[in-house]
């Protein structure tokens, strides 16, 4: 019976971090991001999850080796982008068969409630693919969400997007549902980018668009939910703002 079940891309090494561990691993008010994550997965009723290790992979193995429960991995050899990442758990969501949520390792503030009611709308609009989104006053740098007629027509990029485009403040969290049967018919469609030579896992929505599948976009309200951290400074800022959430002197 197809089901839910959720990968998480946790491939990146974290140099800019200055740690040891991988970038999944740092700690945001002493719980590493990953477990944010995979705590508010679970809590999503998201109990089949597939962590992508990379650099430093035997870190988070024996780490998740010690959890309580099962989870499962798939190792990406080489950091050939977020869609080289999920082609590594292809089979994973092969045998989940339902639909997967698909969201990175450093971003440790997404939420049940954001997690259930972006797949509420999935669901009742029979998506392809979901993207999460927040709207934010500063978007520069982010992916911008373009809609049309109700449902998505692109993700324009910060260096490709249109000055119109820009004006948007609606923003790509980087956070996915979609449907695994849709996903993997594209998956391996996906083109290595010209300029990095990496695969992009939103080249598979463009992909799915271009076929005429239903997509759309779900507007987190708490747009802390695309915060990411790839250096100590931004680290401290989640942590801060962590602390503010949870009311924490």
């Amino acid at each position: 019976m197809p089901k839910i079940c959720a990968v998480i891309l946790a491939g990146g090494e974290g140099k800019r971090m200055k740690s040891e561990k991988p970038k999944a691993l740092t700690e945001v008010l002493s719980k590493p991001m990953l477990q944010w994550i995979i705590d508010s997965v679970r809590e999503s009723e998201i109990e089949d999850i597939c962590v992508v290790t990379g650099s430093k992979r035997e870190y988070i193995d024996s780490y998740l080796s010690a959890l309580p429960y099962s989870v499962n991995t798939a190792f990406q050899p080489v950091r050939l982008g977020t869609g080289h990442a999920v082609m590594m758990a292809r089979d994973f969501i092969a045998s989940c068969g339902g639909d997967v949520l698909i969201l990175g390792a450093d971003a440790p503030f997404i939420n049940k409630n954001t997690i259930t009611r972006a797949y509420e709308q999935h669901k009742e609009q029979n998506n392809a693919v979901t993207v999460i989104s927040a709207v934010i006053d500063e978007p520069f740098g982010y992916g911008r969400i373009v809609r049309k007629n109700g449902g998505l027509l692109k993700i324009a990029e910060q260096k490709n997007a249109t000055d119109e485009e820009k004006l948007i403040k609606e923003i790509n969290s980087g956070a996915y549902w979609f449907s695994c049967s849709d996903l993997l018919s594209v998956l391996d469609s996906i083109k290595t980018n010209s300029v990095t030579g990496e695969y992009y896992l939103t080249d598979a929505i463009s992909l799915l668009i271009e076929s005429g599948k239903n997509a759309n976009a779900y507007i987190s309200d708490d747009p802390d939910v695309i915060l990411g951290a790839n250096d100590p400074e931004q680290l401290e800022q989640l942590n801060r703002i962590a602390k503010q959430k949870f009311n924490i002197d």
